[in-house]
């Protein structure tokens, strides 16, 4: 292996990023059944598993910053997925009926997409590997 695949292949930063495009062609291909990027999904995924749920516990539960869940949430309310409640300056959401289906139909695309990523890498793999990835953000996450 020459300087610059070394240089490649042991950067994190690098090859996360890489396997990062690969894992989104592929999540784009098997969610084609809608016109949400696969974000909206597991935010609809979220909600499903916590009726009620405050943009906040969003937010942490997806990583993600508060003006990027307001856009995601109006996002989903325009398209009627999800209901938004406010009660003081606290907003509570929830899915709709046709959020609900959305929800059943991401839940049969992503058993299509483990067992497509699982052909390729093995479902051993697969499964270590997200679990690592996990913990490498949670360690991450509590360093910043």
């Amino acid at each position: 292996m020459n300087e610059e695949e070394l240089l490649l292949t042991q950067c994190l930063f690098f090859t996360a990023n890489r396997f990062a495009r690969n894992i989104t062609k592929l999540a784009e291909k098997t969610f084609d059944f809608s016109n949400l990027a696969p974000s909206y999904l597991y935010m609809i995924m979220i909600v499903k598993f916590h009726p009620q749920i405050t943009q906040k516990e969003i937010c942490e539960k997806m990583s993600i910053a508060p003006s990027t869940s307001t856009r995601f949430i109006d996002k989903l309310e325009k398209q009627k997925l999800v209901s938004r409640k406010m009660c003081g300056k606290q907003s509570y959401i929830s899915l709709t009926e046709e959020g609900e289906k959305v929800y059943e139909q991401f839940r049969i695309s992503l058993n299509e997409l483990y067992a497509d990523y699982s052909k390729s890498l093995g479902k051993e793999f697969s499964l270590e590997l997200s679990k690592m990835l996990n913990d490498a953000c949670i360690k991450l996450e509590k360093k910043s």
